[in-house]
């Protein structure tokens, strides 16, 4: 294959390079804010976005409406935000009217496929930052945004290529949608089971609410042992250098099972320090953290842990951990809302143990928590598989887009 060389690296010698600023083939246009005063949430007028916070997912969701629109985006434009932050691309579904954050750029459908021009300038964003001027808010001007060129194959090619890698994007959004979907199955059946059970008809009032007969109301302190980890001393290079031990701290809590630390402490460190090993099966609770505070893990291997992160272990087998972390995920705001000590600052939000062994809990009877944890189980498993399924698509777009829009990889039209 015959190529030629750009500034951005190697293309095919029948593709062109063309300036977004050229007529033949685009039109650029930078938004201009209206009047506030024609703004509106009611429908009223041309929709209207300002900036990339509101692209939303694949097209553009507006929340406001223009009675007053000034610059207009047509159906099908290629919408770009120009100030921070600069480079984020998607589609105008309809025509709408764009603010100042945003410029749109309406192709020739002569010469250019719309969806090309999507994606290639999806991949463009590094490039598009380093153009945007201003020390500390970046933005891109009209002449600049005109003058940046981008390899173009022939029309034929810019279809064929646009039409792979959407249906890429339509197999991702297929799986988003089933990932959601089964979220909402999840919540609903943990707001079932973890309430009213399985297969109960009497029911009884309690302090926090309605519960199946067979089922009683417990502190957590009363059903379990609540530990946290430490963390050995840095200044200390024995107890880090050639570590064994994984060493969990509470940003690796996600509600999940553990299986790998980031970091790893010696058995120096367990003797020398407040850390200490808890065994694999271990019911893991993040006590502080901004973004962490609340989340669970279990153990999938033994490790120590830092002070951030308690360990909750089942008193004379009166729970199974597997039932125990759904019920804290399921109640998590709520634990959340009253447990978080409000004295704390603000970077460091946290759950003293003390607080968290207060809290009620309705405890089945094993055999019960077992059948619960199998069923939200399952779902889990499903939820995993979705999830790796999108990860593998979107590897896999990826590497289209890195091989396609340089033409390393050829399509036949």
């Amino acid at each position: 294959m015959q190529t030629k060389k750009i500034p951005i690296g190697e293309i095919p010698e029948d593709w062109e390079v063309v300036e977004l600023g050229n007529p033949e083939y685009f039109e650029v246009i930078m938004g201009q804010s209206p009047p506030s005063s024609s703004y509106n949430q009611e429908g009223r007028g041309m929709p209207f976005i300002q900036g990339a916070a509101e692209f939303g997912h694949v097209y553009v969701t507006p929340k406001l409406f223009t009675t007053k629109p000034l610059k207009i985006a047509k159906k099908g434009d290629i919408l770009l935000s120009v100030r921070a932050p600069v480079g984020e691309v998607n589609i105008a579904p309809f025509d709408l009217c764009i603010g100042r954050g945003v410029g749109a750029i309406h192709p020739n459908p002569k010469k250019v496929d719309g969806f090309f021009l999507y994606y290639r300038m999806s991949v463009a964003k590094k490039e598009l930052e380093r153009l945007g001027g201003g020390a500390v808010f970046k933005a891109i001007t009209k002449n600049t945004l005109k003058s940046f060129k981008i390899p173009l194959p022939p029309l034929p090619e810019q279809k064929k290529i646009a039409e792979i890698l959407r249906t890429v994007d339509d197999a991702i959004e297929k799986t988003d949608l089933a990932i959601e979907k089964t979220e909402r199955l999840k919540k609903g059946l943990m707001q079932r089971l973890l309430t009213k059970g399985i297969k109960h008809e009497r029911f009884k009032k309690t302090e926090i609410g309605k519960i199946p007969e067979e089922w009683r109301v417990v502190r957590l302190g009363e059903i379990a042992e609540l530990k946290s980890g430490g963390t050995p001393s840095r200044k200390k290079p024995e107890y880090w250098e050639n570590g064994t031990i994984p060493w969990v701290k509470s940003g690796e809590l996600n509600d999940d099972v553990i299986y790998d630390t980031e970091e790893k402490i010696t058995e120096r460190a367990v003797k020398e320090s407040s850390a200490k090993i808890f065994p694999k099966g271990t019911l893991l609770f993040a006590l502080y953290g901004r973004g962490t505070v609340g989340k669970t893990a279990i153990l999938g291997i033994d490790a120590a842990t830092n002070q951030a992160v308690c360990g909750i272990f089942p008193k004379n087998n009166t729970f199974i951990p597997k039932f125990m972390q759904y019920y804290l995920i399921y109640k998590r705001e709520q634990i959340l809302t009253q447990y978080v000590n409000p004295s704390s600052d603000v970077g460091r939000t946290n759950i003293y143990i003390s607080s968290l062994a207060l809290l009620k809990i309705p405890l089945p009877p094993l055999e019960e928590q077992k059948q619960i944890a199998e069923i939200l189980s399952i779902i889990d498993k499903k939820l995993e598989l979705l999830r790796k399924r999108k990860e593998k698509l979107e590897r896999v777009k990826r590497g289209l887009m890195k091989d396609l829009l340089t033409g390393r990889r050829r399509v036949k039209t």
